[in-house]
């Protein structure tokens, strides 16, 4: 470390005011800062707050709590593409992670690769240092992806959403919906066959491996259940993986789907540990599973057809709501503040997530859009929240 800081510190001078690459400046010191911790302190008169916890470390907080997902979904991609050429028991752990990293680890390069080039193209534009918060956006956003998606998918969304997304509203902070989310709304509208419907088991060139093998979602299966739910989703997979929508299999996440939302347990340790350094919102992440369980529940007395007869329990496990609930709806740039507002967001993603799943057929999922929208609403949550505890305190003030 200390050789490439000495190299550093050569280089400093270049992009210094003054130097000839002056205009550079802000690229050179995100690479510096990322490295080091700065050795210069504010200049700033008056009051300051000193906290030990700055952006960088609270970005790495939720990095860590996605780590348990990540390497699960990586595990899970190998272990599908053994499933689907009858070796999953044979298969070693070191194989299904090869296979899994080999096809996971592109779409994360690609993700990280064109998202920070962006922000470090905007940065050296608008003259400000290189923001913190693609740190996180950049490993969600293949944690959302399906394993077969393009890897120039990828780059597109990726470029889409940070600059419509976030640029155009002033950057890290300023977006009003979620960053990742907005890179697979674009993908899933632009290009909706390739990441919704079917999924990947894998695609390979030697003849062992299953071409373009893929099969139906756990939710595509409810969705077009015609009789007991429950019952098609345990017998789906004759001659691949029998009983694979098991609700077992549905909560460890043995399942096809999205790299990094199959698996509910590990969404449940990651908010177990955004919940206790304070990161996540509790209030947001249990409200969001408490009110898709509500409208689960409430679906199930009115009935209609097996998807809504389906118990409320398969819908806190199918999916992606665990996924959302835990690393989307608790985004603190686009989710209600107000402690109130917490509450009532929350339960509110929940119940549209169900309400979308159940009377959507060309969305069975529900999650995503159900974010977006309560993004869009989360002000004014905030704004009645508000102004209903200022209109208490006056009527106390005038008693």
């Amino acid at each position: 470390m200390k050789f490439l800081r000495e190299q550093l510190d050569k280089l400093k001078p270049n992009f210094e005011k003054g130097g000839k690459l002056e205009k550079y400046y802000y690229a050179f010191e995100a690479l510096e800062t990322f490295a080091f911790s700065p050795n210069t302190t504010t200049g700033v008169k008056g009051a300051q707050i000193r906290d030990a916890v700055d952006l960088k470390r609270l970005m790495m907080t939720v990095i860590i709590a996605m780590v348990p997902c990540l390497v699960f979904g990586v595990w899970n991609v190998g272990h599908q593409h053994f499933l689907a050429i009858g070796q999953a028991a044979s298969a070693t752990l070191a194989e299904k992670f090869l296979i899994g990293t080999i096809q996971t680890l592109p779409i994360v390069v690609v993700s990280y690769g064109v998202g920070l080039g962006i922000e470090f193209v905007f940065a050296i534009l608008r003259k400000h240092p290189v923001n913190e918060g693609f740190l996180v956006t950049g490993l969600l956003i293949p944690l959302v992806m399906p394993p077969d998606v393009p890897l120039w998918q990828v780059g597109v969304a990726t470029a889409f959403a940070v600059i419509i997304g976030k640029e155009a509203f002033g950057g890290t902070g300023m977006n009003v919906v979620n960053i990742a989310l907005t890179a697979r709304a674009f993908l899933y509208f632009a290009y909706p066959t390739d990441i919704s419907g079917e999924v990947w088991a894998f695609v390979g060139e030697s003849a062992t491996t299953v071409q373009g093998y893929s099969g139906a979602t756990a939710l595509a299966v409810a969705a077009a259940s015609t009789g007991n739910v429950v019952a098609d989703l345990n017998s789906f997979g004759a001659g691949w993986a029998e009983g694979i929508f098991s609700f077992t299999s549905l909560f460890i996440g043995t399942i096809p789907g999205s790299i990094g939302e199959t698996s509910t347990l590990m969404c449940l340790i990651g908010a177990t540990i955004l919940v206790a350094t304070r990161v996540g919102s509790g209030k947001i992440i249990f409200s969001v599973f408490a009110g898709a369980y509500a409208m689960g529940l409430l679906l199930n007395l009115i009935g209609g057809n097996p998807f809504v007869e389906m118990p409320a329990h398969y819908h806190l496990v199918i999916g992606g709501l665990a996924f959302g609930a835990v690393f989307m709806a608790t985004d603190p740039v686009t989710a209600s503040h107000t402690e109130t507002g917490k509450w009532v967001y929350g339960f509110l993603i929940g119940i549209f997530t169900v309400l979308i799943r159940v009377f959507n057929p060309a969305y069975p999922e529900g999650i995503m859009l159900a974010i977006l929208l309560m993004n869009v609403f989360a002000p004014l949550i905030d704004y009645f929240v508000v102004s209903a505890n200022k209109k208490r305190r006056l009527q106390r003030a005038t008693v």
